[in-house]
């Protein structure tokens, strides 16, 4: 048993421009690298290099047909063939019809000689059961694949070059039809009773009939003068389509029949391509009896900048076996280029060239328009190209086809698109594969960021990939293009990976060490493993960026005693969270300057928020040397509690004296916890008159106070707002005693005392001819606030009467108001009922306004009040109280 060779896709194109034409699109060359030739002197065909290669992608595939197919060209010629979905009918120059499967294997028994020379055409029924040939020779035959009963041999006077049998040949109780082109004849041939044949002449007299196309109730042939078209259901001719182009030679260039569909037919003559459509002529507004019941309809003719060898339809396009050359008598001239796939979209008068594939035909120099032929199968939609050496194959190239072209463009990114939006449609291909294959482009590329960046889309969590493709990147020393984007969340690698990774940045790179350091979460290595490398790496400690680093590893190991004074030595404001965070303050009682140094503001707050855990003796203690910084400790103390810094008060007036002097006076109003003299000594030694006003007023030497606000600072305002403040006769007389001799004084003093002091003291004081500054306006002033507080006074005693009298009305009003007495209430003094029932006249009583009730016999009382709610006052005005009388 042979074996099957197996067939290579077309995957490569190059393009070779025609000479002689332009270009609609690029074009491309199908063809394959390394094949065997069928010939020796073809073998020259492999070898050639292609100018260019397309940028645009085609869109059929193509393969080449070997196995038994190789072997029967290589000692035959094909001239034509027929393709079904079960196998491929092939007509030789030597008479011979082969029967193969699709890969080129013959079918064992399906091969017969028929002829003596040629075939012309084959043709087959719709089930592929009968295959009828036509030759030269001048036979017809019919040969059964699954049975004789049909089989038939004629033979004709002349060369037969077109035969077509009955779609439903052999359907029970069909005609059993075939034609036949003799010369210029057309025959209908049909086997009725006994075998016996039946002959119908369709046409005659209009050249040799060429070609002969049968799809459903509808035959279309070609002779020299046209295609026409007959209707076998209805018995008629229906129609003529004229040849375009009458200077070709018709057995060069063949005209090619092709139906679309039952009543589509395609015409393809030279470079003239026509649509046909048959429609019923019954739908015409004027009837014509003596006119076809059906007619043609051309949708579509225009003229082509190439030969037609063959058509074939596929969705809404057109595919074309294009011939080009040097033109008419080409053969002469050796104009031959290599034939073409056009997939073309028509137009009513023109088309568009969708995609244009130059296809490396074998032995393509040697053959004419009329040497190819194209078929196809529409189930599979596979097409199949025939050249006297050579059966090509093409299919739609699928999502795999796609993907292929990309990455031998090198279009990973698309290819990577492609495929994410078309995964179910892959068979060859996934997204990994496609991932891997651009990464391992980008490394050989040199683009190792980028490679880099793509592994977190490509091997998304695959555990096992990431640590193969790091262990790649490190063997090409470029570790540091992948290492920001390994995992470092859910999904993680062995820890090895990471110190292999950071191993790489401390040797190369100590600022990204130190980055992935505080960005890696540090459970992803082994920490030890890392200071350990860090210790050996660091030869001194002036490298600052190592330090930081070795400090975050210590934290990252829970060494924070050890991680904060690396931070302090580094002057890193990270020291701060570090304490708080990690509850380091005990390890602090020794670091309060350093603290101070790397950031006072920090420092202070640290050191106030937690007084409990940091005492202030301590940090008084380790301040002292740095007075600076114990004058802020202790104000900022200060601030926050007036108490929790009281034993250093006294050393705070220095401070204040020596730092902040404005802050002096407001420290020395609010606390009492520091000794008087010895501040009033020192605010003397610096000068601070306001300071020692207040600290004598506090001693009690007032009138000295007086004296350094007078004499020293000569602010009358201060005085007089000193007196005030301390509201002593004998400290107003004293104000006025030293201000005699001072006019600027004398004027505040008059028109700020009168609230205070009688003005008329000090005008009396008054030196006689002393010229005194806005003496009138003083005056004036003091009349004024005379005046106003005889208007206030006024006012007042007006609002206390109308007040008075309004209050007093209200209580008559209240006192007027009647007292309810009934059957229950009782005597207060004899505890019984003030009215008898069975008295018919009632007793007298005394009721007063707190609504106590007596017996008149029973009140022995002098005083006219209620001896239950007030005592015995004779002076009080009587029915003046609420337990005044009310007699009834």
């Amino acid at each position: 048993m042979e074996t099957e060779t197996p067939t290579v896709a077309l995957d490569s194109i190059l393009s070779e421009p025609d000479p002689g034409e332009a270009a609609v699109l690029p074009e491309r060359i199908a063809f394959q690298d390394g094949e065997e030739e069928y010939e020796s002197d073809n073998e020259s065909d492999d070898s050639e290099s292609e100018d260019s290669e397309s940028e645009d992608e085609p869109m059929l595939k193509y393969d080449r047909i070997y196995n038994d197919l190789a072997t029967i060209l290589s000692n035959d010629d094909a001239s034509c063939f027929m393709v079904r979905d079960k196998f491929i009918a092939l007509g030789t120059q030597w008479g011979i019809v082969h029967v193969l499967d699709h890969h080129g294997n013959n079918i064992t028994d399906k091969e017969f000689s028929s002829h003596s020379t040629i075939v012309n055409q084959i043709s087959m029924d719709e089930k592929s059961d009968i295959i009828v040939s036509c030759s030269d020779d001048g036979r017809v035959r019919i040969v059964g694949l699954c049975s004789d009963d049909n089989n038939l041999k004629l033979e004709m006077d002349c060369p037969i070059k077109a035969v077509a049998v009955d779609p439903m040949f052999q359907k029970p109780n069909s005609s059993k039809q075939f034609v036949v082109g003799v010369g210029d004849k057309l025959l209908m041939i049909e086997r009725t009773w006994l075998n016996r044949n039946k002959t119908t002449l369709l046409q005659e007299g209009e050249g040799v009939i060429r070609n002969i196309k049968w799809r459903g109730n509808f035959i279309a042939w070609a002779n020299d003068f046209g295609v026409k078209i007959y209707d076998v259901e209805n018995k008629e001719r229906i129609s003529h389509i004229q040849r375009a182009q009458k200077d070709l030679r018709p057995e060069l260039f063949r005209c090619n029949l092709c139906w679309q569909d039952d009543k589509t037919l395609l015409i393809g003559w030279g470079n003239d391509l026509k649509i046909c459509h048959i429609k019923n002529r019954s739908s015409d507004p004027v009837p014509q009896h003596h006119l076809p019941s059906k007619c043609v309809v051309i949708d579509a003719m225009f003229e082509t900048d190439f030969y037609i060898s063959g058509l074939a339809p596929w969705k809404d396009m057109i595919v074309c076996l294009a011939y080009t050359s040097g033109g008419p008598g080409f053969e002469d001239e050796g104009g031959v280029c290599r034939p073409q796939i056009q997939l073309i979209k028509p137009h009513s008068e023109s088309y568009e060239v969708v995609s244009r594939e130059i296809l490396k035909i074998r032995g393509f120099e040697r053959c004419l328009c009329s040497s190819y032929h194209l078929d196809y199968t529409e189930e599979e939609t596979t097409f199949y190209i025939l050249s006297p050496k050579d059966l090509m194959v093409a299919h739609p190239r699928d999502e795999d086809d796609h993907i292929d072209w990309m990455l031998e463009r090198q279009k990973f990114q698309s290819a990577l698109a492609s495929a994410e939006a078309n995964q179910d449609r892959l068979n060859r291909y996934n997204l990994l594969d496609i991932g891997e294959k651009y990464i391992r482009h980008l490394m050989e590329e040199g683009e190792y960021s980028e490679a880099g960046k793509m592994c977190v889309k490509v091997l998304g969590k695959n555990k096992e990939l990431w640590e193969k493709w790091v262990v790649k990147f490190e063997s090409i020393k470029q570790l540091k293009a992948v290492a920001p984007y390994v995992p470092r969340g859910d999904q993680r690698l062995l820890p090895l990976i990471y110190e292999i990774i950071l191993n790489e940045y401390l040797r190369t790179d100590t600022q990204g060490f130190l980055q992935l350091i505080q960005e890696w979460p540090c459970d992803l290595y082994d920490t030890r493993t890392i200071i350990n490398a860090v210790m050996e790496q660091m030869k001194d400690r002036s490298d600052k960026i190592l330090l930081k680093a070795l400090a975050k590893l210590y934290e990252h190991n829970r060494q924070f005693d050890k991680a904060l004074p690396i931070y302090l030595e580094l002057k890193d404001d990270q020291a701060f969270p570090l304490i708080y965070q990690r509850n380091l303050f005990h390890s602090i009682h020794n670091m309060v300057l350093p603290l101070m140094h790397l950031n006072k503001e920090l420092a202070l707050k640290l050191f106030l928020e937690n007084v409990d855990r940091i005492p202030v003796d301590m940090v008084v203690k380790q301040l002292t040397p740095k007075e600076s910084y114990l004058h802020l400790y202790l104000d900022k103390l200060f601030q926050k509690d007036h108490q929790l810094g009281e034993k250093y008060h006294g050393s705070q007036v220095r401070l204040y004296a020596e730092h902040e002097p404005d802050k002096l006076l407001p420290f020395l109003r609010n606390s009492n916890f520091y000794p008087l003299q010895q501040a009033y000594q020192e605010c003397q030694r610096k000068g601070l008159t306001r300071e020692m006003v207040y600290l004598l007023a506090r001693m009690g030497n007032k009138k000295q106070a007086l004296e350094l606000i007078v004499e020293d600072l000569k602010n009358v305002d201060q005085a007089i707002e000193f007196a005030k403040e301390q509201d002593e006769p004998e400290l107003w007389d004293e104000l006025i005693e030293r201000s005699l001799d001072k006019p600027s004084f004398i004027t505040g003093l008059l028109q700020n005392i009168g609230t205070h002091v009688d003005p008329i003291l000090l005008i009396n004081k008054i030196p006689h001819g002393l010229e005194i500054p806005g003496l009138k306006n003083s005056l004036v002033k003091i009349l004024q606030d005379y005046h106003l507080q005889i208007s206030l006074r006024e006012g007042c005693c007006k609002i206390l009467v109308a007040d008075s009298f309004s209050l007093l009305q209200k209580l008559l009003k209240m006192q007027m108001k009647g007292i309810s007495i009934t059957e229950q209430t009782e005597c207060c003094a004899c505890n019984s009922p003030v009215f008898s029932v069975t008295s018919t006249q009632p007793d007298d009583i005394v009721t007063f306004n707190c609504h106590h009730v007596f017996h008149a016999d029973c009140f022995q009382f002098e005083l006219q009040l209620c001896p239950i709610c007030h005592a015995a006052d004779t002076k009080r005005p009587r029915g003046t109280s609420d337990g005044s009388l009310f007699t009834g």
